[in-house]
């Protein structure tokens, strides 16, 4: 089953990574197989027990039209992972200013965006 993980490794926590549940490992665990993380040789995709709770399936599509605005929240993918970010800024050519939490703003094309969404009792809820 593909889904996404939050991590709580330094330099990637608060982002979703899109991975594949592997087999139950013990009470609400799972053995997952990152999609796009490697392991510190580069020889296989990275695979890590991960709580439940960190979890969620991969959010729905949603088609933006006309684009974004400026206090949107979206998910920038960025570093192999979909970070939480707000456009600060709509620039020429379907770009767009991202601000983040704890990072720099950062430049991104609507292609490398998507509506920001939540999972929550068991439902998608874009805030």
């Amino acid at each position: 089953m593909q889904v996404e993980v939050l991590t709580d490794e330094d330099g990637l926590k608060g982002a979703w990574f899109a991975a594949t549940i592997i087999e139950p490992s013990g009470e609400d665990k799972y053995l997952i197989e990152y999609l796009s993380l490697r392991n510190d040789d580069d020889t296989e995709f990275l695979r890590e027990i991960i709580r439940a709770c960190n979890i969620r399936p991969c959010p729905p599509e949603i088609i933006v039209v006309d684009g974004f605005k400026v206090w949107d929240a979206v998910d920038a993918y960025y570093n192999e992972g979909w970070w939480v970010g707000v456009i600060a800024k709509v620039l020429i050519n379907s770009n767009y200013e991202v601000n983040f939490i704890e990072y720099d703003k950062t430049t991104f094309n609507q292609a490398e965006l998507r509506p920001h969404q939540d999972w929550l009792n068991g439902k998608w809820v874009v805030p």
